[in-house]
């Protein structure tokens, strides 16, 4: 019998992840679990993290205490979430002057990151995490650990809104405006 290599197993599991991925976001999944029905624990963890950003700076989530924070797992080999970071960087942009902040926790390579953060001159942080990274978000109702995924955090910390899969322009904008009261 042939042995599988490591690498061989990683590349066909992350596949599989990749297909639960599109499969959910193709039946439409948005909410995993209601945020009003999340135990605080679970983005109280999220909100702990501190990770390296794709230069190698490490970077805690806590510097944005007091903003909207939108945490979006994402990774370079993720074909819906490569669809949904153009809206994403446009919304950034547009909340620029506002008590916004976006970030993408990569579960991917840092040099991958760092090229995709150039190339498509992604204007928020762009941390690495890691498989365990992702595993946070099961307490959240994340169950498969599929992405891309988005926390939307309100100005004091709470978890305001989960989406698993896509969010667009609208819908995002939307969710942001009213967690600053326009």
């Amino acid at each position: 019998m042939k042995r599988v290599g490591g690498r061989h197993l990683i590349v066909v599991a992350v596949a599989v992840l990749a297909a639960v991925a599109g499969f959910l976001v193709s039946r439409g999944t948005s909410d995993p679990a209601p945020a009003a029905q999340v135990d605080p624990a679970a983005g109280n963890a999220i909100l702990a993290l501190a990770l390296p950003d794709s230069h190698g700076e490490l970077q805690a989530l806590q510097q944005w205490h007091g903003r909207v924070l939108v945490v979006n797992f994402w990774a370079t080999w993720c074909p819906p979430c490569l669809t949904e970071i153009p809206d994403f960087a446009a919304v950034s942009r547009g909340f620029a002057d506002s008590p916004v902040q976006f970030v993408g926790l990569a579960i991917d390579k840092a040099e991958s990151v760092r090229k995709f953060g150039a190339e498509h001159d992604v204007p928020y942080p762009l941390l690495i995490g890691t498989q365990q990274t992702l595993g946070l978000t099961t307490a959240l109702g994340n169950a498969v650990q599929a992405l891309p995924y988005t926390i939307i955090f309100d100005r004091t910390g709470k978890i305001a809104h989960i989406k698993l899969g896509t969010l667009n322009r609208t819908e995002l904008e939307g969710k942001i405006r009213a967690l600053l009261g326009e």
